[in-house]
This record gives structure tokens, sequence and C-alpha cells, in this order.
């Protein structure tokens, strides 16, 4: 099972991530893209791939929404190329990204179209002008222009000789994860560490696509005292767990406690201090609810519980640890035992 880490985006913060992962032995590191929140994550993407060799690269997520899937293609196309083959673009339907922007998540047929264009366009493959969500009022048809010659559909030619990048589908309910088993490489799941919730989200993709590679997004802080191992998640398990009852309604197996403290994150949560382990929210969170659904506490009980997902079928874990409002010595302490003691369980021949 591969190990890859979840930052923020900041170039300079990416560059510096990036080797400590790649000497740590992590597989991978994948960067937020939320405009309003964090800098560009291609260009931090870039900064990561010149100063590593080995270390996979990719999106934690972009969305169908603030990038069209050109410029979605040419972007991670692009990083492909500067790191000789090791980007992954990794895609959601939207949740900060499009909040400040006044938006809610993408709707599914508009997720839809943009995965099947983006596919194509990685592929070097043409796609219709038709199947490209752009607003007439926004822009005329090129056709409009009565020019001599003109293209006629899109392609992306210059991706064509370069291993296709692969595509990685965050998803949560049963109408996401079948999309994300029919267009996407793998499918991450954003279901927590909750054993059984993994279960059946990898029932529901291979019942689409059998066999598809299935990962997920885990939020795991390691440190030796459980307490302070839970107060250093809870910010990023709120991002993570309210995927489950984004729109009110929880799918997959739930105890009547878990279905009752999603329900309290769905209507005290506050994108205002999204991701914050100081927040409002993160205080909604029980001890139980943090050990289903997050890994947190000493080393060798992080091993465990990620063997145990491995044992599911889960090929790929993405780690969210601690993030804004933690203890910051606490949190680096953290950092450093996880790389030491956790990481080198699941290096290449471990």
């Amino acid at each position: 099972m591969q190990l890859w880490q979840l930052t923020y985006s900041d170039p300079d913060h990416a560059r510096k991530t990036a080797v400590r992962a790649e000497t740590a032995g992590w597989h991978g590191m994948v960067v937020v893209d939320s405009q309003n929140l964090a800098p560009d994550s291609y260009v931090a993407l870039t900064c990561a791939a010149l100063e590593t060799s080995r270390l996979g690269l990719g999106t934690g997520v972009t969305n169908s929404v603030t990038r069209h899937p050109a410029v979605s293609a040419s972007a991670a196309a692009t990083v492909q190329r500067v790191s000789g083959g090791r980007m992954v673009l990794g895609i959601g339907r939207g949740d900060s990204a499009l909040a400040h922007l006044g938006r809610s998540p993408a709707r599914l047929a508009g997720f839809e179209s943009h995965l099947s264009a983006l596919r194509r366009f990685l592929a070097g493959e043409p796609v219709p002008f038709d199947d490209l969500p752009l607003d007439d009022a926004i822009a005329p048809p090129v056709a409009d222009l009565d020019l001599a010659d003109r293209p006629s559909e899109s392609r992306m030619a210059w991706v064509g000789g370069a291993a296709r990048v692969p595509i990685e589908v965050a998803a949560t309910g049963p109408r996401v994860i079948a999309l994300a088993a029919r267009y996407g490489d793998r499918v991450m799941l954003t279901l927590g560490a909750h054993e059984e919730r993994l279960r059946w989200g990898i029932a529901k993709a291979r019942q689409e696509k059998p066999g598809i590679p299935v990962g997920a997004y885990v939020n795991l802080v390691c440190h030796e005292d459980v307490p302070t191992a839970h107060a250093l998640v809870r910010g990023s398990l709120t991002t993570f767990a309210r995927f489950s009852v984004m729109h009110g309604k929880a799918h997959g197996p739930l105890s009547t406690d878990e279905q009752a403290t999603l329900e309290r994150l769905h209507d005290g949560y506050d994108m205002k201090a999204h991701t914050r382990t100081d927040s409002n929210q993160a205080a909604l969170l029980s001890p139980e609810f943090i050990d289903r659904f997050a890994i947190a506490g000493p080393p060798a009980y992080c091993i465990e519980r990620l063997r145990a997902l491995e044992a599911l079928g889960i090929d790929k874990v993405i780690i969210s640890g601690a993030t804004g409002g933690a203890d910051p010595s606490e949190a680096r302490r953290a950092a450093a035992l996880l790389d030491a003691e956790v990481v080198p369980a699941f290096a290449s021949g471990a």
C-alpha cells in the first residue's frame, strides 16, 4: 500500500515538504487546490518536481468548475513532463474552492461530462466542441468570426507520446463512486478510516468496474499521547467527515451516534474556519468518533490500522495530518514520528 502526504500548496513549503517526504520514503505528495485559501497547486507541484526525482506528485484535489478540462489537462500534462512521469491528477466535485466563490459542489451531470473530456484531453484525443462546458453568453462560437478556416474540435496534440496522466477521483456517495470507477484510474474514497464504510465503498466501486484500484483519504496523526493525537487530527477530520453529510444525508453504514455526529457537523460547519483545529466544528467530534473515522495514536497503533485498511483492498492512502490552529510544536513532533516509525513500514520492499 502506498502512503502519500497531503499538504499546503505554497511553492516554498511544497518544495521543502517534497524533499523531506522523498528522503523519508513516502511514495508521493499531493497539494490542495483552493484558489482563495492557497497558492496555485500546479506552480507548487512544479517546484516540488524540480527538487525531487522519485516522489509521486498530484492534486488533492482540483475540481471541475474553477478549471476548464482543457486547462486542467494542460497543467497536469506539463507537470508530468517536468517531473518525468510522476504526476497524478486528483479531482473531486469541489468544496472550499467553490464555497469562496459563492457556489456549492458541481452537479453530477456536469462533473461526468468534465471527467469524460478530461480523460480524452489527457490521452491526446479529440473532444467535440459540444462536449465542452462553455456558455455562449460569455464567449460566442468561433464560427461567428467567419474565418477562412478554424478548428472543428478541441485536441491537445502536444501531450501525445508521453505517458498519460492518471486520473484519481475523490468520492463519498454511491453515485460519485460510480462515476469515479467509470472515468478514473483509481477511486479515492473520502469515507475516513472507518472500515465498514470503506468496505461498502470498495464494493460500490467494483460493482461499477470490477478490479478498479481503490484508495482512501485518511486523517492520521502519529503521537505517543492519544489525547494529543486526537487534538491534532480534529481540524482535518472535520473537513473529510463533512463530505459524508455534505447535502444533509449520509450514505453507507453508520451507527446512530455516528449519524448524529455527522448531522451536528453538517449544521455547525463554519467554512470560514475550514480545516482549523481551533474551530467550533472541531469541538463537535467525540473521542469515539475520532477513533472510528481517523487514525490517531502511537506508531504501532497507526501501522496496525493502516494494515487493516490494506487488508480491505485499499492500495493507496493519502494522509491528512495536523492543520491550522493545532499546537505547532506537537504537530512537528507528530510529523517526525510518522516519518521515522510509520512510513518505513510501508516503503517499497518493507
